[in-house]
């Protein structure tokens, strides 16, 4: 068996285990990466060797912290997490309701930081690390919205609607809502979604630019996000100016934005929303 295939097998399993914290047996484990036992055992027995997955007492596997402390380690010496993470905290204090960022990577999104502004027990709390589902949340429609329109539905078409029962009742499930979407996106230069991504939830979100300009591609995104038990259209949409402020402060971040600048920029030249920089405001 050749090293690019182990290497493969090995990522595969590491994906795998990072949706079961609780751990999965040699049989789910094989399934799940369909492959035979012995297969599976090899890799997973090279895993728990450096130090990356461990057999607990019911025989199951799961991650060690090694792969935890990775993430953190490259996101804390890059630098700027600390002053991201006090931005968001600051909104999510004023707003009372999640807040939520990600960033573009290897043409995804995926969250890295939130603030939890709610106050009671119904909130709402989004995967940390996990790639976003672009045609059912508002992040992933900012995004979208800002790439050419044969990129935007391929990159959708690569992962597929889904259904309803897997996200939300009002979820996006053709190609043509798709583009009707987007198109509404990028004209009022910010994403919503009610009930989409999942039931019972609403959120906005606008896109982090790579500088203040005309042209620019998008880093990442900033949202709020909350319970519809609790919040209105026009009230996540009141939001929508001071998360557009949020999002010029968070360029000066610096070293964490700019380690995604060369992802965000594929494809090579994508358009952010006029509307988001009709006065350019002094992030200051």
């Amino acid at each position: 068996m050749s090293s690019a295939v182990n290497l493969e097998r090995g990522l595969t399993l590491l994906e795998i285990l990072a949706e079961a914290p609780e751990g999965l047996s040699l049989g789910e484990i094989s399934e799940l990466a369909r492959l035979p036992k012995g297969a599976s055992h090899r890799v997973l027995s090279s895993l728990t060797a450096c130090g990356f997955a461990t057999q607990v007492k019911n025989r199951n596997y799961r991650l060690t912290m090694k792969m935890a402390a990775l993430g953190f380690r490259t996101l804390g010496d890059s630098g700027g997490l600390e002053h991201c993470q006090a931005l968001l905290n600051k909104v999510a204090g004023e707003f009372e309701e999640l807040v939520g960022m990600t960033l573009v990577d290897n043409g995804r999104l995926v969250w890295i930081a939130k603030a939890q502004g709610a106050r009671g027990s119904l909130v709402v709390a989004p995967g940390m690390g996990r790639d976003v589902a672009l045609h059912a949340t508002a992040t992933g429609k900012v995004w979208l919205s800002s790439l050419p329109t044969d990129d935007a539905v391929a990159v959708v078409l690569r992962d597929g609607f889904g259904t309803p029962q897997e996200h939300g009742p009002n979820v996006l499930q053709s190609v043509e809502s798709l583009l009707r979407e987007l198109h509404t996106t990028k004209q009022r230069g910010y994403g919503f979604v009610w009930e989409e991504a999942e039931p019972g939830i609403a959120v906005v979100a606008v896109g982090i630019p790579a500088a203040i300009e005309q042209e620019t591609p998008l880093l990442g995104t900033i949202s709020v996000a909350g319970p519809i038990a609790r919040v209105t259209r026009d009230r996540l949409l009141a939001f929508v100016p001071a998360l557009r402020k949020t999002s010029l402060k968070l360029l000066e971040a610096g070293t964490v934005l700019r380690l995604w600048r060369r992802d965000a920029t594929r494809p090579p030249r994508t358009v952010l929303n006029n509307i988001c920089f009709e006065q350019q405001e002094n992030p200051n």
